[in-house]
């Protein structure tokens, strides 16, 4: 699987983009222009999955759950199989949840950046 940004999803990416969550947005101002010194995208494409954010750089992606990602157990069991097949090809994936940013966005930076390379 190749990391590409598809333009099969080009339509669904910028939808994504225009009706990013609040907790998204959140996020987004910190990460946007290499706000944390790493550049990250927004509503990123990799096979047939639209990550939320990506740094190529660090081959990380950083996904914003929602409740339904932890009430319904089909949902939790499609990310980790999503989650599975990305750090198959050695990209990493930090979850957080909508509460996290929303109440501790500066613990949620931290862990993001533990996460890079030193």
């Amino acid at each position: 699987m190749q990391i590409v940004n598809a333009k099969r999803l080009k339509v669904i990416r910028s939808n994504l983009r225009r009706n990013m969550p609040a907790p998204e947005l959140v996020l987004w101002q910190r990460l946007r222009g290499k706000g944390i010194g790493y550049k990250f995208r927004r509503q990123y494409s990799i096979g047939n999955s639209v990550l939320d954010f990506y740094s190529h750089d660090l081959r990380m992606a950083i996904e914003i759950d929602g409740d339904s990602h932890y009430l319904d157990q089909a949902a939790r069991a499609k990310d980790a199989k999503r989650d599975s097949v990305l750090e198959k090809i050695g990209v990493r994936v930090l979850r957080f949840t909508n509460r996290d940013v929303m109440d501790n966005i500066e613990g949620v930076i931290d862990k993001i950046l533990e996460s890079t390379p030193s």
